[in-house]
């Protein structure tokens, strides 16, 4: 059923997504945009566009992506998106 209130904020949260998606990873295939718009959950979008904005690598992002409407278990290193860089840095400790 269409709902005024919530719709436009889906559209919203779902451009949003894809937006955060390109610019940490560049270009996403049209297969992930998708089931993106498949996506009628804002705690999901919530969740997702946190683990995009945060996620190590894109293979992290989609382990979160791909775990279902119940996980979050954004935790740890996998979610920094500065550990590759500081990788190594003896002032910072990265695993």
């Amino acid at each position: 059923m269409f709902s005024f209130e919530t719709d436009p904020l889906l559209v919203n949260d779902r451009e949003d997504l894809i937006a955060v998606l390109r610019m940490r990873f560049g270009e996403i295939s049209g297969e992930i945009i998708q089931k993106i718009y498949e996506i009628d959950d804002m705690n999901t979008f919530q969740r997702l566009i946190i683990a995009a904005a945060n996620a190590a690598s894109w293979n992290v992002f989609l382990e979160e992506f791909q775990s279902g409407e119940n996980s979050f278990k954004i935790l740890g290193e996998e979610f920094n998106p500065l550990g590759e860089m500081l990788k190594g840095r003896g002032d910072v400790d990265a695993v």
